[in-house]
């Protein structure tokens, strides 16, 4: 069995279809549902997906930081995933979260990934099979594995790009990036300052998706990122990370832009460090 994709987006009609062959204990492909919130609600989750929290499964609880590579081995292993598994992800909050899986898992070189095109609420909303059983897989081996450390952009890297004068690309909603809110309404806002990093251009991330959470036609992405360059370093944040995966997945497995990497601070770590600045916006920032 073969899905077929669009880059990195697999088509919910495709996993439907395929349900039987993909929710087997077979490791060729492993569906996993990633979410913040410890339940979801009653209406249940995809035939087969393994569920993940962002907070605790996907993160060093002590360092905030990305899981070590040991800790991520034995997590996929748990989840019956080997190196040449074709893992599915999707979750809710217009895939934020599962996005953010998805760059963490190609960070750590796993090959083959696709994201759920629509996230969970556009397979609820269109009627696909949802289930509450809980699936159990058997245990797999799970290579340990290097990061690429090309996609990942650390505070100096920040603070190098800030100088020379680099792509910033904040794609947070323009409230935040001016400053007017911290965080996302009913979002524990977790940042002191209001603001933006230096230099930093906005693309709000809800600007990717069309109304009903799949991503916009290629055609439509490309324009909406037409003036930034193509080769050149590119480095996008947000406030925890979350929706600048998403734009990460859009530039660099969508649109192919070769240099992109992603601040995993992002806005909590740059926002609140002593002796960081913050800039207000102008309107030559603004779309």
């Amino acid at each position: 069995m073969t899905l077929q994709s669009t880059g990195p987006l697999v088509a919910p009609e495709q996993v439907s279809a395929n349900l039987e062959s993909i929710r087997s204990d077979d490791h060729d492909y492993r569906l996993l549902e990633v979410n913040i919130q410890e339940d979801t609600d009653e209406s249940g989750h995809i035939p087969g997906a393994i569920s993940l929290n962002w907070q605790r499964d996907l993160r060093d609880t002590e360092t905030f930081d990305v899981l070590s590579p040991e800790a991520l081995a034995d997590l996929l292993g748990e989840c019956g995933i080997t190196r040449e598994t074709t893992i599915i992800l999707y979750g809710d909050f217009f895939n934020w979260f599962a996005a953010h899986a998805f760059w963490l898992l190609r960070y750590y070189n796993h090959e083959n990934l696709l994201l759920l095109n629509g996230s969970r609420k556009y397979w609820l909303e269109n009627g696909y099979p949802t289930t509450d059983v809980v699936p159990t897989v058997s245990e797999r081996d799970y290579e340990i594995p290097e990061p690429d450390e090309s996609i990942r952009a650390r505070r100096s890297e920040v603070e190098a790009a800030v100088e020379s004068g680099s792509c910033l690309l904040d794609v947070r909603a323009p409230p935040e990036y001016r400053g007017e809110i911290l965080a996302p309404p009913g979002w524990n806002q977790g940042v002191q300052r209001g603001g933006h990093i230096p230099g930093a251009i906005n693309r709000p991330c809800r600007d990717i998706v069309q109304a009903d959470r799949r991503f916009r036609p290629r055609s439509e992405l490309a324009s909406i990122f037409d003036d930034l360059p193509k080769e050149e370093e590119i480095i996008v944040y947000c406030r925890v990370g979350e929706r600048s995966a998403l734009v990460w997945i859009t530039l660099a497995e969508i649109l192919g832009y070769e240099n992109v990497s992603y601040y995993y601070g992002s806005f909590v770590e740059w926002g609140n460090a002593v002796g960081l600045p913050v800039e207000s916006p102008t309107s030559a920032n603004l779309r």
